[in-house]
């Protein structure tokens, strides 16, 4: 049966409800400017309670303000004019109707506030207990934000619909059913999205972080709902999907203390031992003397195919490639420097071929080894 609103005929009533549902949603968009302009409010930091009651009250909907002078003039109304029951009656279900609505696009309105105020507070007391702003963190509130928000527009939807006398029972199988199915065909993309989870939770790494993955390598630029973005050395943007990259072995670099550098170097051999022995404390000497270098250890390793190795190990001190870099050309050139004043020849790859010289009545040949082999002729 349609739905026909007819005026009764005492008009004195529904003006004085209309004057006071004016006069209602004036007095109310009043206080909440008034408000909204207190310095308490503004001056207070952005996880300060008093942050979010100021950013609530600047987002109370046109709609919540007019749905309550709605319903006081009509509680005025109904309180002067009883004539009309039914009317009444009626008036009362679309007004409910239509608070339900409101009231629900109150509360979604709200839930974002909360939601951002909630991740504020969130950022600021992990930057108290750790020293310093935490970039996962910050990084992950998009993701966050994106589920909670999920979550509360469906629960105020079925609630909604619920009050408004809708069956919701077959609604909630419905949306099981449908959420298992997308979540089969968007596998990859939840997989990616937990991923992510998993990245801000246990941080791997954070914005900022060098990593090196297999052959690639650069800064952690973004971590987002699917992929992570990574800046190589080259310039270029590196896109990872945030489950392959938890699936691999991710070296980071950012969280080195110090740096263990092992390096060698040959010298001929016609290098003697006490030569060996000199240069070997010349090269502790050279490190030592490094600034930002821990010496550990400089052994003659092996005998090789055209030199005698020495391996070195030191640490620098500072994790930065660049220092290390610095640190490295300053040891190699006292490297240099010692063994020019012991005399003694870095060892290049070379090859000594010896020939015998063959007797007469024999013809020589060669040996894939570099040696002659003489044959008789006949």
């Amino acid at each position: 049966m349609p739905f026909e609103l007819s005026l009764p005929e005492d008009a004195g009533s529904w003006i004085i409800a209309g004057a006071v549902a004016v006069g209602v949603y004036a007095l109310l968009s009043t206080l909440l400017a008034i408000a909204a302009r207190f310095k308490s409010f503004s001056n207070a930091p952005a996880h300060s309670p008093r942050t979010l009651i100021h950013r609530m009250l600047r987002r109370v909907l046109f709609t919540t303000k007019a749905l309550a002078g709605v319903v006081l003039g009509a509680v005025v109304w109904t309180s002067i004019d009883t004539s009309e029951p039914e009317f009444a009656a009626t008036l009362w279900s679309w007004i409910w109707k239509a608070s339900v609505v409101g009231i629900a696009l109150q509360f979604i309105s709200w839930s974002g506030v909360m939601v951002d105020w909630g991740g504020k507070l969130w950022i600021a007391h992990r930057a108290a207990a750790e020293g310093n702003e935490d970039p996962a963190v910050a990084s992950a509130m998009g993701t966050f934000r994106w589920l909670i928000m999920l979550v509360v527009y469906a629960a105020i939807l079925l609630l909604s619909l619920e009050n408004l006398g809708v069956d919701v029972t077959a609604l909630i199988a419905g949306l099981g059913v449908g959420g298992i199915a997308i979540a089969l065909a968007l596998q990859n993309v939840l997989g990616d999205l937990f991923a992510s989870l998993t990245i801000t939770l246990d941080k791997p790494f954070v914005v900022g972080d060098f990593i090196v993955v297999g052959t690639e390598m650069g800064t952690i630029e973004r971590v987002g709902l699917k992929t992570t973005r990574v800046r190589s050395l080259g310039g270029e943007q590196l896109i990872f999907g945030n489950n392959d990259l938890l699936a691999s072995r991710i070296r980071n670099f950012k969280r080195m203390n110090e740096r263990r550098i092992v390096f060698a170097f040959g010298v001929t051999y016609s290098t003697t031992p006490e030569q060996i022995e000199r240069v070997q404390a010349g090269v502790r000497q050279c490190i030592e003397g490094v600034e930002l270098a821990r010496f550990d250890r400089c052994n003659f390793k092996q005998f090789g195919p055209s030199s005698l190795d020495f391996e070195v190990v030191y640490y620098v001190l500072k994790p930065e490639f660049n220092v290390y870099m610095d640190v490295q050309q300053e040891i190699n050139l006292g490297i240099m420097r010692t063994l020019e004043a012991e005399g003694v020849e870095f060892a290049f790859p070379t090859q000594t071929l010896y020939i015998e010289r063959a007797s007469r009545g024999s013809r020589e040949s060669s040996l894939p080894n570099g040696t002659t082999e003489s044959r008789a002729v006949p």
